[in-house]
Protein backbone atom coordinates (compact mmCIF):
# COMPACT_ATOMS: atom_id res chain seq x y z
CA UNK A 1 0.00 0.00 0.00
CA UNK A 2 1.45 3.36 -1.00
CA UNK A 3 0.41 6.83 0.10
CA UNK A 4 0.97 9.99 -1.93
CA UNK A 5 0.39 13.57 -0.77
CA UNK A 6 -0.12 16.39 -3.29
CA UNK A 7 -0.27 20.08 -2.32
CA UNK A 8 -1.20 22.72 -4.88
CA UNK A 9 -1.15 26.42 -3.99
CA UNK A 10 -3.88 28.82 -5.16
CA UNK A 11 -4.44 32.53 -4.34
CA UNK A 12 -7.21 31.50 -1.90
CA UNK A 13 -5.21 28.76 -0.13
CA UNK A 14 -3.68 25.29 -0.50
CA UNK A 15 -5.47 22.34 -2.10
CA UNK A 16 -4.36 19.12 -0.39
CA UNK A 17 -4.97 15.64 -1.81
CA UNK A 18 -4.05 12.37 -0.14
CA UNK A 19 -4.19 9.28 -2.34
CA UNK A 20 -3.71 5.61 -1.59
CA UNK A 21 -2.50 3.42 -4.44
CA UNK A 22 -3.39 6.32 -6.80
CA UNK A 23 -6.98 6.44 -5.41
CA UNK A 24 -7.99 9.76 -3.83
CA UNK A 25 -9.03 9.19 -0.19
CA UNK A 26 -8.81 12.68 1.38
CA UNK A 27 -9.20 16.17 -0.05
CA UNK A 28 -8.82 19.40 1.91
CA UNK A 29 -8.79 23.09 1.13
CA UNK A 30 -6.69 25.06 3.59
CA UNK A 31 -7.74 28.69 3.19
CA UNK A 32 -5.04 31.36 3.48
CA UNK A 33 -7.22 33.55 5.69
CA UNK A 34 -8.71 30.61 7.56
CA UNK A 35 -9.09 31.04 11.31
CA UNK A 36 -10.29 28.93 14.21
CA UNK A 37 -8.65 25.64 13.20
CA UNK A 38 -9.01 22.59 15.43
CA UNK A 39 -6.18 22.62 17.96
CA UNK A 40 -5.71 26.42 18.09
CA UNK A 41 -5.49 27.87 21.62
CA UNK A 42 -7.06 31.32 22.25
CA UNK A 43 -7.14 33.86 25.02
CA UNK A 44 -10.89 34.37 25.36
CA UNK A 45 -13.39 36.18 27.55
CA UNK A 46 -16.53 34.71 29.11
CA UNK A 47 -19.47 36.63 27.59
CA UNK A 48 -22.41 34.72 28.99
CA UNK A 49 -22.98 31.87 31.44
CA UNK A 50 -26.17 29.90 30.71
CA UNK A 51 -27.10 27.70 33.66
CA UNK A 52 -29.94 26.01 31.73
CA UNK A 53 -27.43 24.63 29.21
CA UNK A 54 -24.72 24.23 31.85
CA UNK A 55 -22.49 26.01 29.35
CA UNK A 56 -20.85 29.34 28.64
CA UNK A 57 -20.35 31.43 25.51
CA UNK A 58 -16.80 32.66 24.98
CA UNK A 59 -15.62 35.56 22.82
CA UNK A 60 -12.54 34.55 20.80
CA UNK A 61 -13.11 36.99 17.93
CA UNK A 62 -15.55 35.00 15.77
CA UNK A 63 -18.76 36.72 14.66
CA UNK A 64 -20.70 34.37 16.95
CA UNK A 65 -19.50 33.55 20.45
CA UNK A 66 -17.93 30.12 20.80
CA UNK A 67 -19.63 27.40 22.87
CA UNK A 68 -18.07 25.81 25.96
CA UNK A 69 -19.97 23.07 27.83
CA UNK A 70 -19.28 22.11 31.45
CA UNK A 71 -18.18 18.63 30.37
CA UNK A 72 -15.46 20.25 28.21
CA UNK A 73 -13.99 22.30 31.05
CA UNK A 74 -11.35 19.72 32.09
CA UNK A 75 -11.12 18.42 35.66
CA UNK A 76 -8.14 20.75 36.19
CA UNK A 77 -9.88 23.96 35.05
CA UNK A 78 -9.18 25.66 38.40
CA UNK A 79 -5.44 25.05 37.94
CA UNK A 80 -5.63 26.44 34.40
CA UNK A 81 -7.53 29.55 35.54
CA UNK A 82 -5.12 30.17 38.43
CA UNK A 83 -2.11 29.82 36.10
CA UNK A 84 -3.71 32.10 33.46
CA UNK A 85 -4.34 34.84 36.03
CA UNK A 86 -0.75 34.62 37.30
CA UNK A 87 0.68 34.88 33.78
CA UNK A 88 -1.55 37.83 32.80
CA UNK A 89 -0.66 39.63 36.06
CA UNK A 90 3.04 38.97 35.24
CA UNK A 91 3.64 37.39 38.63
CA UNK A 92 6.94 35.50 39.01
CA UNK A 93 5.98 32.01 37.87
CA UNK A 94 7.67 29.15 36.06
CA UNK A 95 5.95 28.91 32.66
CA UNK A 96 6.90 25.22 32.46
CA UNK A 97 4.81 24.56 35.61
CA UNK A 98 7.77 23.57 37.78
CA UNK A 99 6.78 23.75 41.48
CA UNK A 100 3.26 24.86 40.46
CA UNK A 101 0.65 23.77 43.03
CA UNK A 102 -2.31 22.15 41.29
CA UNK A 103 -5.81 23.08 42.47
CA UNK A 104 -8.35 20.37 43.42
CA UNK A 105 -10.25 18.91 40.47
CA UNK A 106 -13.85 20.01 39.87
CA UNK A 107 -16.90 17.81 40.37
CA UNK A 108 -17.93 15.95 37.18
CA UNK A 109 -21.59 16.74 37.90
CA UNK A 110 -21.10 20.35 38.96
CA UNK A 111 -22.53 23.60 37.59
CA UNK A 112 -20.67 25.94 35.26
CA UNK A 113 -21.70 28.98 37.31
CA UNK A 114 -19.54 27.68 40.15
CA UNK A 115 -16.45 27.74 37.90
CA UNK A 116 -16.85 30.64 35.45
CA UNK A 117 -18.16 34.19 35.76
CA UNK A 118 -19.05 36.78 33.15
CA UNK A 119 -16.08 38.79 31.75
CA UNK A 120 -13.59 36.31 33.19
CA UNK A 121 -10.44 35.79 31.05
CA UNK A 122 -9.98 32.16 30.02
CA UNK A 123 -7.62 30.00 27.98
CA UNK A 124 -9.53 27.76 25.55
CA UNK A 125 -8.80 25.35 22.69
CA UNK A 126 -10.87 24.93 19.51
CA UNK A 127 -12.19 21.36 19.20
CA UNK A 128 -14.71 21.99 16.42
CA UNK A 129 -14.53 24.62 13.70
CA UNK A 130 -17.51 26.94 12.95
CA UNK A 131 -20.09 24.86 11.08
CA UNK A 132 -23.16 26.26 9.35
CA UNK A 133 -24.62 28.96 11.64
CA UNK A 134 -22.80 27.74 14.75
CA UNK A 135 -19.67 29.25 16.25
CA UNK A 136 -16.60 27.21 17.23
CA UNK A 137 -16.86 24.52 19.92
CA UNK A 138 -14.29 24.90 22.70
CA UNK A 139 -12.58 22.91 25.43
CA UNK A 140 -10.45 23.86 28.43
CA UNK A 141 -8.82 20.42 28.41
CA UNK A 142 -5.74 21.91 26.74
CA UNK A 143 -3.45 19.56 24.81
CA UNK A 144 -0.52 20.00 22.41
CA UNK A 145 -0.09 17.29 19.78
CA UNK A 146 3.32 16.06 18.72
CA UNK A 147 4.43 13.29 16.39
CA UNK A 148 4.57 10.53 19.02
CA UNK A 149 2.93 12.04 22.09
CA UNK A 150 0.23 14.50 23.13
CA UNK A 151 1.20 16.84 25.98
CA UNK A 152 -1.49 17.62 28.58
CA UNK A 153 -0.67 20.50 30.99
CA UNK A 154 -1.92 20.39 34.63
CA UNK A 155 -2.00 16.59 34.70
CA UNK A 156 0.40 13.90 35.86
CA UNK A 157 -0.97 10.80 34.15
CA UNK A 158 0.63 8.75 31.34
CA UNK A 159 -1.89 7.08 29.04
CA UNK A 160 -1.06 4.69 26.18
CA UNK A 161 -3.03 4.37 22.93
CA UNK A 162 -5.38 1.37 23.02
CA UNK A 163 -4.17 0.42 19.55
CA UNK A 164 -0.82 -0.57 21.08
CA UNK A 165 -1.80 -4.09 22.19
CA UNK A 166 1.54 -5.56 23.31
CA UNK A 167 1.60 -5.64 27.12
CA UNK A 168 5.42 -5.51 27.15
CA UNK A 169 5.50 -2.47 24.83
CA UNK A 170 2.83 -0.67 26.86
CA UNK A 171 4.84 -1.20 30.03
CA UNK A 172 8.05 -0.01 28.33
CA UNK A 173 6.42 3.18 27.04
CA UNK A 174 4.69 3.89 30.36
CA UNK A 175 7.90 3.48 32.35
CA UNK A 176 9.89 5.51 29.82
CA UNK A 177 7.51 8.50 29.62
CA UNK A 178 6.92 8.53 33.37
CA UNK A 179 10.66 8.96 33.89
CA UNK A 180 11.20 11.77 31.34
CA UNK A 181 8.00 13.83 31.42
CA UNK A 182 8.16 17.24 33.16
CA UNK A 183 6.42 17.97 36.43
CA UNK A 184 2.69 18.83 36.18
CA UNK A 185 2.46 17.63 32.57
CA UNK A 186 0.53 14.54 31.52
CA UNK A 187 1.27 12.55 28.39
CA UNK A 188 -0.86 10.57 25.93
CA UNK A 189 1.30 8.17 23.90
CA UNK A 190 0.19 7.89 20.27
CA UNK A 191 0.06 4.66 18.27
CA UNK A 192 3.03 5.65 16.07
CA UNK A 193 5.25 5.68 19.18
CA UNK A 194 5.25 1.88 19.24
CA UNK A 195 8.82 0.59 19.00
CA UNK A 196 10.40 4.07 18.94
CA UNK A 197 13.68 4.86 20.67
CA UNK A 198 13.85 6.95 23.83
CA UNK A 199 15.70 9.74 21.98
CA UNK A 200 12.83 10.15 19.45
CA UNK A 201 10.19 10.28 22.18
CA UNK A 202 12.16 12.68 24.37
CA UNK A 203 12.85 15.04 21.44
CA UNK A 204 9.14 15.10 20.57
CA UNK A 205 8.25 15.72 24.21
CA UNK A 206 10.70 18.62 24.44
CA UNK A 207 9.28 20.16 21.24
CA UNK A 208 5.77 20.10 22.73
CA UNK A 209 6.94 21.62 26.03
CA UNK A 210 8.80 24.35 24.12
CA UNK A 211 5.64 25.10 22.10
CA UNK A 212 3.71 25.48 25.39
CA UNK A 213 6.47 27.69 26.84
CA UNK A 214 6.49 30.01 23.79
CA UNK A 215 2.70 30.29 23.91
CA UNK A 216 2.71 31.24 27.58
CA UNK A 217 5.35 33.90 26.91
CA UNK A 218 2.99 35.37 24.34
CA UNK A 219 0.09 35.17 26.82
CA UNK A 220 1.89 37.61 29.15
CA UNK A 221 1.16 40.54 26.81
CA UNK A 222 -1.81 39.08 24.94
CA UNK A 223 -5.05 40.90 24.34
CA UNK A 224 -8.48 39.23 24.46
CA UNK A 225 -9.39 37.30 21.26
CA UNK A 226 -5.73 36.71 20.46
CA UNK A 227 -4.50 33.31 19.29
CA UNK A 228 -1.83 32.06 21.70
CA UNK A 229 -0.76 28.75 20.17
CA UNK A 230 -1.50 27.83 16.58
CA UNK A 231 -2.04 24.32 15.29
CA UNK A 232 -0.05 23.25 12.23
CA UNK A 233 -1.57 23.83 8.81
CA UNK A 234 -3.60 20.95 7.35
CA UNK A 235 -0.80 19.49 5.21
CA UNK A 236 1.71 19.46 8.08
CA UNK A 237 -0.81 17.89 10.47
CA UNK A 238 -1.55 15.10 7.95
CA UNK A 239 2.16 14.33 7.75
CA UNK A 240 2.57 14.49 11.52
CA UNK A 241 -0.35 12.12 12.12
CA UNK A 242 -0.03 9.73 9.17
CA UNK A 243 3.57 9.67 7.96
CA UNK A 244 4.86 6.08 7.94
CA UNK A 245 6.85 3.67 5.78
CA UNK A 246 3.93 3.48 3.30
CA UNK A 247 4.42 7.12 2.28
CA UNK A 248 6.47 7.16 -0.91
CA UNK A 249 5.73 10.54 -2.47
CA UNK A 250 5.01 14.13 -1.38
CA UNK A 251 4.71 16.57 -4.28
CA UNK A 252 4.24 20.36 -3.90
CA UNK A 253 4.24 23.16 -6.46
CA UNK A 254 5.66 26.13 -4.53
CA UNK A 255 9.12 26.69 -3.07
CA UNK A 256 7.65 28.08 0.17
CA UNK A 257 5.65 24.89 0.84
CA UNK A 258 8.63 22.76 -0.18
CA UNK A 259 10.93 24.51 2.32
CA UNK A 260 8.30 24.35 5.09
CA UNK A 261 7.66 20.62 4.68
CA UNK A 262 11.36 19.83 4.28
CA UNK A 263 11.98 21.51 7.64
CA UNK A 264 9.15 19.48 9.19
CA UNK A 265 10.45 16.20 7.74
CA UNK A 266 13.98 16.92 8.96
CA UNK A 267 12.49 17.26 12.42
CA UNK A 268 10.07 14.31 12.56
CA UNK A 269 11.41 11.83 9.97
CA UNK A 270 14.77 12.71 8.39
CA UNK A 271 14.86 9.45 6.44
CA UNK A 272 11.72 10.53 4.55
CA UNK A 273 13.12 13.85 3.31
CA UNK A 274 14.04 12.31 -0.05
CA UNK A 275 10.39 11.58 -0.95
CA UNK A 276 9.56 15.32 -0.99
CA UNK A 277 9.56 16.72 -4.54
CA UNK A 278 8.97 20.16 -6.05
CA UNK A 279 6.71 20.06 -9.12
CA UNK A 280 8.17 22.15 -11.93
CA UNK A 281 6.23 20.77 -14.92
CA UNK A 282 4.33 22.99 -17.34
CA UNK A 283 0.97 21.36 -16.60
CA UNK A 284 -0.82 21.91 -13.29
CA UNK A 285 0.11 19.58 -10.43
CA UNK A 286 -3.39 18.12 -9.93
CA UNK A 287 -3.79 17.79 -13.69
CA UNK A 288 -0.56 15.86 -14.21
CA UNK A 289 -1.21 13.31 -11.47
CA UNK A 290 -4.89 12.74 -12.31
CA UNK A 291 -6.21 14.31 -9.10
CA UNK A 292 -8.43 16.91 -10.82
CA UNK A 293 -10.32 14.23 -12.74
CA UNK A 294 -10.91 12.18 -9.58
CA UNK A 295 -12.18 15.23 -7.68
CA UNK A 296 -14.70 16.06 -10.40
CA UNK A 297 -15.95 12.45 -10.61
CA UNK A 298 -16.14 11.73 -6.85
CA UNK A 299 -17.97 14.76 -5.41
CA UNK A 300 -21.18 14.58 -7.41
CA UNK A 301 -24.61 13.51 -6.18
CA UNK A 302 -24.11 10.19 -7.97
CA UNK A 303 -20.92 8.14 -7.50
CA UNK A 304 -20.23 5.13 -9.74
CA UNK A 305 -19.02 1.75 -8.47
CA UNK A 306 -16.51 -0.35 -10.46
CA UNK A 307 -18.94 -3.11 -11.50
CA UNK A 308 -21.79 -0.88 -12.70
CA UNK A 309 -23.63 -0.06 -9.47
CA UNK A 310 -23.80 3.47 -8.06
CA UNK A 311 -24.42 5.52 -4.94
CA UNK A 312 -26.79 8.47 -4.53
CA UNK A 313 -25.61 10.81 -1.76
CA UNK A 314 -28.04 13.35 -0.29
CA UNK A 315 -27.25 15.89 2.42
CA UNK A 316 -29.72 17.49 4.83
CA UNK A 317 -29.25 19.73 7.87
CA UNK A 318 -29.73 16.80 10.26
CA UNK A 319 -28.08 13.86 8.49
CA UNK A 320 -26.61 12.36 5.33
CA UNK A 321 -28.41 9.64 3.36
CA UNK A 322 -26.65 7.22 0.99
CA UNK A 323 -28.70 5.00 -1.31
CA UNK A 324 -27.04 1.96 -2.90
CA UNK A 325 -28.25 0.94 -6.38
CA UNK A 326 -27.27 -2.08 -8.48
CA UNK A 327 -27.43 -0.30 -11.86
CA UNK A 328 -26.48 -2.58 -14.78
CA UNK A 329 -24.95 -5.10 -12.34
CA UNK A 330 -28.39 -6.66 -11.80
CA UNK A 331 -28.06 -9.30 -14.54
CA UNK A 332 -24.42 -10.32 -14.02
CA UNK A 333 -24.83 -12.62 -10.99
CA UNK A 334 -26.59 -15.97 -10.53
CA UNK A 335 -29.42 -14.67 -8.36
CA UNK A 336 -30.67 -11.51 -6.71
CA UNK A 337 -29.07 -12.30 -3.32
CA UNK A 338 -25.62 -12.75 -4.90
CA UNK A 339 -26.04 -9.50 -6.80
CA UNK A 340 -27.06 -7.62 -3.66
CA UNK A 341 -24.10 -9.00 -1.68
CA UNK A 342 -21.59 -8.15 -4.42
CA UNK A 343 -22.84 -4.58 -4.93
CA UNK A 344 -23.20 -3.92 -1.20
CA UNK A 345 -19.58 -4.96 -0.55
CA UNK A 346 -18.37 -2.62 -3.28
CA UNK A 347 -20.60 0.11 -1.90
CA UNK A 348 -19.25 -0.37 1.65
CA UNK A 349 -15.68 0.18 0.40
CA UNK A 350 -16.64 3.31 -1.54
CA UNK A 351 -18.79 4.71 1.30
CA UNK A 352 -15.87 4.51 3.76
CA UNK A 353 -13.81 6.41 1.20
CA UNK A 354 -16.53 9.03 0.64
CA UNK A 355 -16.89 9.73 4.36
CA UNK A 356 -13.19 10.65 4.57
CA UNK A 357 -13.12 12.38 1.22
CA UNK A 358 -16.05 14.71 1.94
CA UNK A 359 -15.35 14.77 5.70
CA UNK A 360 -19.01 13.93 6.31
CA UNK A 361 -19.97 14.06 9.99
CA UNK A 362 -22.96 13.63 12.25
CA UNK A 363 -25.45 10.90 11.38
CA UNK A 364 -25.06 8.91 8.16
CA UNK A 365 -27.81 6.48 7.09
CA UNK A 366 -26.97 3.93 4.38
CA UNK A 367 -29.76 2.15 2.50
CA UNK A 368 -28.09 -1.04 1.26
CA UNK A 369 -29.77 -3.30 -1.31
CA UNK A 370 -32.03 -5.74 0.56
CA UNK A 371 -30.42 -9.04 1.56
CA UNK A 372 -32.33 -11.93 3.09
CA UNK A 373 -29.45 -13.92 4.61
CA UNK A 374 -28.16 -12.77 7.99
CA UNK A 375 -24.62 -13.91 7.19
CA UNK A 376 -24.59 -11.66 4.09
CA UNK A 377 -25.58 -8.64 6.17
CA UNK A 378 -22.82 -9.54 8.62
CA UNK A 379 -20.28 -9.78 5.77
CA UNK A 380 -21.16 -6.32 4.45
CA UNK A 381 -21.00 -4.87 7.98
CA UNK A 382 -17.52 -6.38 8.47
CA UNK A 383 -16.31 -4.94 5.14
CA UNK A 384 -17.53 -1.49 6.18
CA UNK A 385 -15.81 -1.79 9.59
CA UNK A 386 -12.52 -2.92 8.02
CA UNK A 387 -12.51 -0.03 5.53
CA UNK A 388 -13.25 2.50 8.29
CA UNK A 389 -10.26 1.43 10.42
CA UNK A 390 -7.95 3.95 8.72
CA UNK A 391 -10.35 6.86 9.41
CA UNK A 392 -8.77 9.33 11.87
CA UNK A 393 -12.17 10.65 13.05
CA UNK A 394 -14.08 8.99 15.88
CA UNK A 395 -17.03 6.94 14.63
CA UNK A 396 -19.60 4.29 15.57
CA UNK A 397 -21.13 1.77 13.13
CA UNK A 398 -24.33 -0.11 13.94
CA UNK A 399 -25.14 -3.50 12.36
CA UNK A 400 -27.44 -3.56 9.33
CA UNK A 401 -31.07 -3.56 10.46
CA UNK A 402 -33.87 -5.77 9.13
CA UNK A 403 -34.80 -2.89 6.82
CA UNK A 404 -31.35 -3.01 5.20
CA UNK A 405 -30.21 0.24 6.86
CA UNK A 406 -26.81 0.85 8.41
CA UNK A 407 -26.34 3.82 10.71
CA UNK A 408 -23.02 5.57 11.31
CA UNK A 409 -22.16 8.46 13.59
CA UNK A 410 -18.92 10.18 12.68
CA UNK A 411 -17.23 13.02 14.53
CA UNK A 412 -17.47 16.33 12.72
CA UNK A 413 -14.85 18.90 13.72
CA UNK A 414 -14.84 21.09 10.60
CA UNK A 415 -17.31 21.98 7.83
CA UNK A 416 -18.01 19.25 5.31
CA UNK A 417 -15.87 19.37 2.18
CA UNK A 418 -18.03 20.05 -0.86
CA UNK A 419 -16.90 20.48 -4.45
CA UNK A 420 -19.30 21.84 -7.06
CA UNK A 421 -19.26 19.34 -9.92
CA UNK A 422 -22.01 20.95 -11.98
CA UNK A 423 -20.62 24.03 -13.65
CA UNK A 424 -22.09 26.85 -15.67
CA UNK A 425 -21.01 26.33 -19.26
CA UNK A 426 -18.03 28.66 -19.84
CA UNK A 427 -18.85 28.90 -23.53
CA UNK A 428 -22.53 29.84 -23.38
CA UNK A 429 -22.72 31.35 -19.86
CA UNK A 430 -25.84 29.28 -19.21
CA UNK A 431 -27.80 30.50 -22.24
CA UNK A 432 -27.75 27.08 -23.92
CA UNK A 433 -26.28 28.32 -27.18
CA UNK A 434 -22.62 28.65 -28.17
CA UNK A 435 -20.61 29.78 -31.10
CA UNK A 436 -20.21 26.93 -33.59
CA UNK A 437 -17.69 24.54 -31.99
CA UNK A 438 -16.30 23.63 -35.39
CA UNK A 439 -15.02 27.20 -35.71
CA UNK A 440 -12.97 27.19 -32.50
CA UNK A 441 -9.77 26.16 -34.30
CA UNK A 442 -10.21 29.01 -36.78
CA UNK A 443 -10.46 31.51 -33.92
CA UNK A 444 -7.31 30.11 -32.31
CA UNK A 445 -5.42 30.34 -35.63
CA UNK A 446 -6.52 33.96 -36.05
CA UNK A 447 -5.41 34.87 -32.53
CA UNK A 448 -1.99 33.26 -33.05
CA UNK A 449 -1.46 35.17 -36.27
CA UNK A 450 -2.51 38.46 -34.66
CA UNK A 451 -0.28 37.93 -31.58
CA UNK A 452 2.80 37.09 -33.63
CA UNK A 453 2.42 39.54 -36.51
CA UNK A 454 0.56 42.50 -35.03
CA UNK A 455 1.34 42.34 -31.32
CA UNK A 456 4.87 41.02 -31.84
CA UNK A 457 4.74 38.44 -29.03
CA UNK A 458 8.00 36.44 -28.81
CA UNK A 459 6.54 33.33 -27.20
CA UNK A 460 3.01 32.27 -26.36
CA UNK A 461 1.28 29.32 -24.68
CA UNK A 462 -2.28 28.09 -25.16
CA UNK A 463 -4.31 26.20 -22.53
CA UNK A 464 -6.89 23.96 -24.23
CA UNK A 465 -9.39 21.17 -23.68
CA UNK A 466 -7.67 17.75 -24.17
CA UNK A 467 -9.61 17.07 -27.42
CA UNK A 468 -8.45 20.31 -29.03
CA UNK A 469 -4.97 19.71 -27.60
CA UNK A 470 -4.83 16.35 -29.38
CA UNK A 471 -6.01 17.97 -32.64
CA UNK A 472 -2.98 20.28 -32.66
CA UNK A 473 -0.45 17.63 -31.53
CA UNK A 474 -1.35 14.70 -33.81
CA UNK A 475 0.37 13.75 -37.06
CA UNK A 476 3.97 13.38 -38.19
CA UNK A 477 4.08 17.09 -38.92
CA UNK A 478 1.56 18.45 -36.43
CA UNK A 479 -0.27 21.75 -36.69
CA UNK A 480 1.90 22.95 -33.82
CA UNK A 481 5.00 22.27 -35.94
CA UNK A 482 3.44 24.01 -38.94
CA UNK A 483 3.03 27.16 -36.80
CA UNK A 484 6.75 27.02 -36.06
CA UNK A 485 7.59 26.79 -39.79
CA UNK A 486 5.22 29.67 -40.56
CA UNK A 487 6.09 32.13 -37.77
CA UNK A 488 9.58 30.90 -36.71
CA UNK A 489 8.29 31.01 -33.13
CA UNK A 490 7.25 28.16 -30.89
CA UNK A 491 3.73 27.85 -29.47
CA UNK A 492 3.52 25.83 -26.24
CA UNK A 493 0.26 23.84 -25.95
CA UNK A 494 -1.06 22.82 -22.50
CA UNK A 495 -4.11 20.62 -21.89
CA UNK A 496 -6.53 21.23 -19.03
CA UNK A 497 -9.52 18.95 -18.38
CA UNK A 498 -11.24 21.65 -16.33
CA UNK A 499 -11.86 23.74 -19.49
CA UNK A 500 -14.88 23.49 -21.74
CA UNK A 501 -14.54 22.13 -25.26
CA UNK A 502 -14.49 25.58 -26.89
CA UNK A 503 -12.70 27.38 -24.06
CA UNK A 504 -9.06 28.42 -24.35
CA UNK A 505 -6.57 30.84 -22.79
CA UNK A 506 -3.44 32.48 -24.21
CA UNK A 507 -0.43 33.19 -21.98
CA UNK A 508 2.60 35.38 -22.71
CA UNK A 509 6.24 34.46 -22.04
CA UNK A 510 5.83 35.40 -18.33
CA UNK A 511 2.81 33.14 -17.89
CA UNK A 512 0.35 36.06 -17.66
CA UNK A 513 -2.95 35.72 -19.52
CA UNK A 514 -3.29 37.73 -22.71
CA UNK A 515 -6.55 39.62 -23.10
CA UNK A 516 -8.19 38.75 -26.44
CA UNK A 517 -10.91 40.45 -28.43
CA UNK A 518 -13.14 37.63 -29.63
Amino acid sequence: MSNELYISATPQGDRIALSQNKRLIEYHFDETEHQYSVGDIYFGTVKKVVSGLNAAFIDIGYEKDAFLHYHDLSPNINSLNKFTKDVIAKRPINLRLKNFNLEPQIDKLGKIGDVLQKNQPILVQVVKEPISSKGPRLSCDISIAGRYIVLVPFSNSVNISKKITSKQERQRLHKLLTSVKPENFGVIVRTVAEGKEVADLQRDLENCVEKWDNGMKQLKNAKPRERIISEMDRAASILRDMLNDDFDSIVVDTKETFDSLRSLLQNIAPQKEKILKLHTGKSKLFEQYGIEKQIKSLFGRSVSLPSGGYLIIEHTEALHVIDVNSGNKSTSEIDQEATALSVNKEAAIEIARQLRLRDMGGIVVIDFIDMKKVENKRDVHEVLKDEMKTDRSKYTILPISKFGLSQITRQRVRPEMNVVTREACPACGGTGTIQASIAVTDHIENHIEYLFTKQNEKKISIILHPFIHAYYKQGLISRQMKWFFKYKKWVNIIKDTSLGMVEYHFLDRNGDEIELNN
